[in-house]
């Protein structure tokens, strides 16, 4: 009941705004036409709304604000700005000789000490359409209106849903049609993408056709739009997390979880069979390359997990730049030996008669391993850390925004995934022995055998990374998030399967083991029995 009450009060306030601001003509209407609209826009006000049965009351809401300051344009008042907690105003003069005019609104949202940002421009061209007569502008910014109007309808919006910044209305000159608008966002979300749009009175709904978008950062969105007596009002919208978003969560920390204990087993496995699987330099340098892909990947989900749970507010600065140092790293060192792993299969298809030293393949596989990687890692954050650039201010991974940073990251991956790629088709070719007058089960035979390889070598060489390119386009189909994100979250088990379990001769090599430890265990056992059956012998004969 209360609830009802005080949404029956604000629809009265609300047409006592609409009646109001018609009838303007002092300061003494302006601080009381502010003070009840500040009262009726308060954060305690806002989950009241969803009472109101009056689905436009915050449309006519809006409407009124704008007309009132209407009315403060057509009397030629814009020195009479209002400062209320979630209502301002604010103005100036403008001419056909004035520069780029702007207007910055910071407004405290929820009651907190972190501002929202806002900007009104109005460009140069737009300003030389006033000659010869002089006017004024005006803009207001509300910090909640943005969360009453969520309600109202977003059904011909085809991306968003929440607005995600300060609502600003202007009231310009007639002849003014354009300005530039800037949002800080309030909702910092990563993966959403923002959408400009204008809040149309007349279809009461949220326009996309009247504004376009000139930037979209992690901070802010500059929009360019059109003004018109009907278009007065500005923002911009953008997703909350949807439920894409949680499943492709849920597919990572599952994924992750898996990957990391069948790399456990995987190191354990090969520990376990070493010395019988690495009779050979070629078979020695591939399970080295192996046990190295396991442990960079399994040290990197490490850390990424360790940075997604890192608060870098409540925590110290410093650890996140290690968290980020050592994920960029180790990721990198991943990429690198899938690399050497590539180049060895080029080099035992290649080189037959003449073969490297096990000594000078080491080297070389460590330098290329981890040395690269080291030299880039430690290039990046040399570059980009003096700026405070090398790290995400809201997360413990590489700086796109500003430094572009991850590209140290993005460009060696990509590089090495496009390399691997040919390697793998290059096996893919060497394995099919075309024969005359072959029959169609050894067709059979050859195309099984190439799907085994390219399956095998696949994970290994790291080409499911190859899904993230497509993920980078705008407007990518969500499969191939969901691909992406199942494929390298289950990486490591992909590993345990096609590098080692698939392995026949690490199978052999287990089976052995297992027969050699049970050989053991039972010897032990007629060990351990064979005295007492000996003293029960000479009990008897006695």
């Amino acid at each position: 009941m209360k609830m009802k009450s005080q949404a029956t009060m604000i629809c009265c306030l609300v047409f006592f705004l609409s009646t109001e601001c018609s009838h303007y003509r002092s300061k003494i209407h302006l601080k009381s036409y502010s003070e009840v609209a500040n009262h009726i826009l308060d954060t305690a006000a806002i989950s009241n709304w969803a009472f109101i049965p009056n689905k436009n009351a915050s449309s006519d809401l809006l409407q009124s604000v704008n007309l009132f300051a209407r009315q403060l344009h057509i009397h030629n008042n814009s020195e009479n700005i209002v400062n209320e907690l979630f209502i301002q105003t604010k103005g100036f003069h403008i001419n056909h000789n004035t520069s780029e005019k702007s207007l910055n609104f910071s407004m405290s949202m929820n009651n907190t000490t972190e501002d929202i940002l806002g900007m009104v421009q109005i460009p140069r061209q737009e300003l030389r359409k006033l000659w010869p007569n002089a006017s004024q502008a005006i803009s207001i910014a509300f910090p909640t209106l943005g969360a009453i109007l969520r309600e109202a309808h977003l059904q011909n919006v085809s991306l968003p849903r929440q607005v995600n910044g300060l609502v600003l209305s202007v009231v310009l000159p007639e002849r003014l049609q354009e300005i530039i608008l800037t949002f800080e966002k309030i909702n910092k979300t990563r993966n959403a993408r923002a959408q400009c749009v204008g809040w149309h009175s007349k279809k009461r709904r949220w326009d996309e056709k009247a504004c376009q978008m000139m930037l979209d950062i992690r901070n802010e969105v500059k929009c360019r739009c059109n003004y018109t007596s009907v278009v007065m009002s500005f923002s911009i919208l953008m997703s909350s997390k949807s439920m894409t978003d949680k499943v492709l969560d849920y597919i990572t920390c599952i994924g992750l979880s898996v990957s990391i204990l069948s790399l456990v087993l995987c190191l354990i496995i090969e520990a376990t069979v070493w010395s019988r699987v690495v009779v050979t330099e070629i078979s020695y340098m591939r399970h080295v390359c192996i046990v190295n892909i396991a442990v960079s990947l399994l040290t990197a989900n490490v850390w990424f997990i360790i940075g997604s749970h890192f608060n870098i507010k409540a925590q110290d600065y410093n650890m996140c730049v290690a968290v980020t140092f050592f994920s960029h790293f180790f990721y990198l060192s991943l990429f690198f030996w899938m690399l050497f792993k590539a180049l060895l299969i080029i080099y035992g298809i290649l080189v037959i008669f003449r073969r490297m030293m096990k000594s000078r393949m080491m080297v070389i596989g460590f330098a290329i391993g981890y040395g690269c990687p080291l030299i880039i890692a430690v290039t990046t954050v040399a570059i980009t850390e003096p700026e405070k650039g090398y790290m995400r201010p809201e997360a413990c991974w590489l700086n796109w925004d500003n430094t572009k940073a991850l590209l140290a990251f993005a460009i060696p991956a990509f590089v090495i995934v496009a390399v691997n790629l040919i390697v793998v088709l290059v096996v893919a070719v060497n394995t099919q022995r075309p024969s005359i007058g072959s029959s169609k089960s050894q067709d059979v035979v050859i195309i099984m055998r190439i799907s085994k390889n390219v399956a095998i070598l696949t994970p290994l060489l790291g080409l499911t990374w190859g899904f993230g390119i497509a993920t980078l386009i705008e407007g990518t189909s969500l499969t191939f998030h969901i691909i992406f994100a199942l494929l390298n979250a289950f990486q490591g088990f992909f590993i345990l399967l096609f590098g080692t379990i698939m392995d026949h001769k690490i199978r052999d090599a287990l089976r052995m083991r297992m027969s050699s430890l049970k050989g053991k265990s039972r010897a032990a056992e007629n060990a351990s029995l064979g005295p007492t059956n000996g003293s029960k012998l000479m009990n008897r004969q006695g």
